[in-house]
This record gives C-alpha cells, sequence and structure tokens, in this order.
C-alpha cells in the first residue's frame, strides 16, 4: 500500500500524546524569570512565553502531519474508490467497509492532531474540531462509527442534556465496566462532528448514549438504528436556525416511518401534541406524563391543524382523533410511577419538578435497555450539575449558581427556580443563542415584581426594554464580569444561599469559564 507508514501513523499518535502530556504536565521552574525587582508578573509572562512555544509546535505539527494524511487518505489504492453516502452505508459490501474503516482511522488520527493543537493554543477543549476534522477526511465517519453498538438518542428542546446525563449514570451503573463500556456525548456537543468527536473516542465503547441535536436526529435513526429515542418536547427554539417546529416533526416522523419494524422503542413526553403526532408512526411508545408549565407551542394540531382544547385529561383535538394517550409513566411527589404500579424514588441532585420528569424517561430508557432499576436510580442520584447547570462557583468575588435557559419554555419553568435579591440575568444573541430575540416578550418576567434583577451580557437592554414593561425594578451592566462585582451583591449572599445567574448559552460558558468551571 501507497501512503503513509504505520511506522509514520505511531509517531505522530506519540507525538500528539507528548505534547499534551508537556503542556499538562511540564513545570515552569526554567521560564521563571520575574518581570521587575519585586517579582510582580512573576509567572504570568513567563506562561504567555512558554504557552507561545506550544502553540507553534503545535501549529507545526498540524502542517507537517495532515498534510502528510490527508495525501495518504486520496492517493492511496484503498480511497481511490467512490465512498458510498451515509444513508447507505448498512447496504456497502465488506471491502467496501474494510477501505472506509481504514480512511476512518487515519481521520481520527488526523482529528486527535487538531485536537491536540487547539488544546496547546488555548482554543477549547478541542472536541469540535477533532469532529470536524475526522468527517472532512472520512465523510462516513458518523454511520461507521455508530455500526455495532447499542444506541439511545436523547433529543428535545428542553432537557437533553441532563436527560442525557441521567441515562449515561444509569447505564454505567448497571454495566459491567460501565465508564469503558458507555460512551456519551453529554456537554452539549450534539451535531454530527459532535457526536463523531465522542465516538471515535471511546472505539471499545459498546454502548452509546447520544444527546442528538433535533436536526441530526433523523440521520442518527436512519444510520444507527437506535434501540432506544428519547423523545422530551418541541418548541420555539433558535428560530432563525431551525425554522418552523412542524418542519422537524415531519423529520423525525419520516425517519421512524422509514425504519417500520426495525426502529427504535421511543420514550415520549405524552402532553406534547407534535411529540405525538411524531410517534404515530413508531415501532413501540412508551409514554410518559410531564405535565409541562409551558403550553404555548401546543395550540394547533400538527394532524389537522384545528385548535387543540385542554382539560383536566390533557389536550384533545376536537378535528381528528389526535389526542394525548394515556401515560406508561408519570411523577407522584419524588417517585417516578409506572403503570404497572411500581414506584420508583428518584433521589435527584437537580432542582426543578422538569428535572423529575427528566430522569423519568431515563428511568424508563435505561429500563428497557435491561438496567436494573435499582441500578439505574443509584446512577441517577450520581448526577449533580450536568455540564455546568446548576453548579455553584465564585466569580468576581461573588458566591453563584449558574442556570441556563435558551427559549421562553426553558425560561418559564428556569425563572421559579431562582431565589435570590439581586437576580443576575444574562442576555446574548449570537448564533448558539438564536438571533432574534423577540421571544423575550413571551416570558412572564412580570413575576420578578419586587425584587432587583441585574440584565448583563450583550443584549442587556433588549432585556432592560421587557423588564421595564414589566414592572420589575433593574440595572443594566453589560460586561458580565462587572455586573458580579457589583455593589448591589454586597451582603445578599453566602455560601448556603449564592446569587442565581440565569442566562442564555454564550454568556452560560464564558460564566463556566470565569467560574473555573470549563
Amino acid at each position: 500500500m501507497n501512503g503513509v507508514p504505520i511506522g509514520d501513523l505511531q509517531t505522530i499518535d506519540t507525538t500528539t500524546h507528548q505534547l499534551l502530556d508537556v503542556d499538562h504536565h511540564t513545570p515552569l521552574s526554567g521560564l521563571r524569570q520575574p518581570l521587575s525587582a519585586d517579582g510582580k508578573y512573576r509567572d504570568t509572562r513567563a506562561r504567555q512565553v512558554y504557552r507561545r512555544s506550544l502553540r507553534k509546535t503545535a501549529n507545526n505539527l498540524v502542517n507537517q502531519h495532515l498534510k502528510t494524511i490527508e495525501a495518504s487518505l486520496f492517493l492511496t489504492e484503498y480511497t481511490k474508490v467512490v465512498i458510498p453516502s451515509c444513508h447507505d452505508w448498512a447496504m456497502t459490501s465488506s471491502p467496501e467497509r474494510h477501505r472506509s474503516s481504514l480512511r476512518l482511522q487515519l481521520a481520527l488520527l488526523a482529528g486527535r492532531t487538531a485536537a491536540a493543537a487547539s488544546r496547546l493554543a488555548g482554543k477549547g477543549s478541542g472536541a469540535s474540531i477533532r469532529g470536524r476534522v475526522t468527517m472532512k477526511l472520512a465523510p462516513n465517519a458518523l454511520p461507521e462509527l455508530l455500526a455495532d453498538r447499542r444506541i439511545a438518542s436523547v433529543t428535545g428542546t428542553n432537557g437533553k442534556t441532563t436527560t442525557t446525563h441521567f441515562l449515561a449514570a444509569a447505564m454505567r451503573a448497571g454495566t459491567p465496566d460501565g465508564q469503558r463500556s458507555v460512551v456519551t456525548n453529554a456537554d452539549g456537543a450534539n451535531l454530527h462532528h459532535g457526536i463523531v468527536s465522542a465516538l471515535g473516542e471511546a472505539p471499545d465503547a459498546t454502548i452509546a448514549v447520544l444527546e442528538t441535536d433535533e436536526r441530526v436526529v433523523s440521520d442518527v435513526v436512519s444510520m444507527g438504528t437506535p434501540e432506544v429515542l428519547v423523545l422530551l418536547n418541541f418548541s420555539r427554539d433558535q428560530l432563525d436556525r431551525n425554522y418552523e417546529l412542524t418542519f422537524l416533526g415531519r423529520d423525525w416522523r419520516a425517519a421512524l416511518e422509514k425504519t417500520a419494524e426495525h426502529g427504535p422503542t421511543v420514550v415520549a413526553n405524552a402532553c406534547d401534541p407534535l411529540i405525538v403526532w411524531v410517534c404515530q408512526k413508531a415501532r413501540h411508545v412508551i409514554w410518559v406524563d410531564t405535565k409541562p408549565r409551558w403550553t404555548a407551542d401546543s395550540t394547533l394540531c400538527p394532524n389537522c391543524g384545528a385548535v387543540l382544547t385542554h382539560g383536566a385529561n390533557g389536550w384533545d383535538c376536537p378535528g381528528c382523533e389526535l389526542s394525548q394517550p394515556t401515560a406508561d409513566w408519570w411523577i407522584e411527589d419524588h417517585d417516578a410511577v409506572e403503570a404497572s404500579g411500581r414506584r420508583f424514588h428518584l433521589d435527584v441532585q437537580v432542582p426543578g419538578s422538569f428535572n423529575l420528569t427528566n430522569a423519568a424517561c431515563a428511568l424508563a430508557a435505561a429500563i428497557h435497555m435491561g438496567i436494573q432499576p435499582e441500578d439505574a436510580l443509584r446512577g441517577i442520584a450520581t448526577v449533580e450539575s450536568p455540564a455546568g447547570r446548576y453548579a455553584t462557583c465564585t466569580i468576581s468575588g461573588t458566591r453563584c449558581r449558574l442556570l441556563l435557559s435558551k427559549n421562553p419554555a426553558g425560561w418559564t419553568e428556569s425563572l421559579p427556580l431562582t431565589t435570590s435579591n439581586p437576580l443576575v440575568l444574562a442576555i446574548d444573541a449570537v448564533a448558539a443563542d438564536g438571533k432574534d430575540v423577540s421571544w423575550l416578550w413571551d416570558v412572564d418576567y412580570e413575576q420578578l415584581t419586587g425584587r432587583t434583577v441585574i440584565c448583563t451580557g450583550p443584549r442587556a437592554l433588549d432585556l432592560a426594554v421587557r423588564l421595564q414593561y414589566a414592572g420589575v425594578e433593574h440595572v443594566v451592566i453589560e460586561d458580565l464580569s462587572q455586573a458580579l462585582s457589583s455593589p448591589l451583591l454586597t451582603g445578599n449572599w453566602d455560601a448556603d444561599h449564592p446569587i442565581d445567574v440565569l442566562s442564555t448559552y454564550t454568556p452560560f460558558q464564558k460564566l463556566r469559564r470565569l467560574g473555573g468551571l470549563a
């Protein structure tokens, strides 16, 4: 075979890991030179010089070896064939799979190199770039990495990260060598490249618990044939990116219809009409009554367009046969109750009634996948701050509790959890948040009357206008660090009663970094 010799591949891999070891473990004693007589900034300048040298080394590594790997991928006789499309992967022959497997291994190696460079350059964890590089060089990476694994996929507008953490913890607790056997991407990297990145780092894991973006669900269903698909909810979110909810629902419904009798068992929200309509094409459904606070996105029937009616027994369509199905699971106090009469106490470490229903969905999915209930419950009880949600940290001298919400449904559930006065609300509107902030007018901020709100983040003024109309006392401090060092917070918190900071996605990630959580 022409291309990169195996010895060179091993050298590249070894070099990458050596760089990571240097970045994390090498002492800086040889670089510690004070900049002034009193030693001020003794380590800061040395660290900058040190990291610049690491960046240069990393860039040289990437430039040298990515070109070699890419040349090998496209020039070797094994990759001169036309690679089948992702959706046709299941129909490819063994020789074609062998050729693509070689391509995938080289692409994964290139992805690891890029991820190492990203970390060395201080650009993040490298998970995203690892997946992007892998998929660029091996377009069939996702279906190949999904093959021969037991898959549970979790999706929905709200709650999918926490539910994925619950389910992954439940599967690990009930699986021998669970840390090695179960792989998950439960920290928010839920698009194609994020899933590829996670799976590529755990080749020996036989179980994959995948947080799946709404736009990726149909691909995961068609490529990976999950055992379980958890459908949590549909609500307006990032309309500039996702557009109308019904279009996403149609994609899900079509994917379930296409897989027919080989499709997944769906653990589904019985209270969401669009979810129920999607599940009409599912092979088998386990219904969970979630009793949501937010129902504004459940006005029209997705089947016939009639105005839905809502009553004590749930929702119903007067124009067709669509109605809320009888639940197989529901919540009573802190217990998950199965229709058979079994009750399971949920020892959940994160707040909110919605997280009890998230835990119930995870429990139902885990039991369906063969996990004993007591093991699943033990795992669920270990989840404390999934991907930084509900974590406490200190920022600018203020003890904070971080909460994340990205849309009206999320804010409707999260605002009642906040107890501090003042309360900090952080808003941005870049791509990850959704560029349209008109949703602020759908949130019941009037419930904050009598409390003081500190509006912060790049779109703090938009929030301030909304609070002005709601009659809520507020101040605007756009810089996050300055907002959390405001004199307004002095004396209004202690270790047991932190300041609540509720934010959209981009400020939340910055807050995690400021608080040392990321």
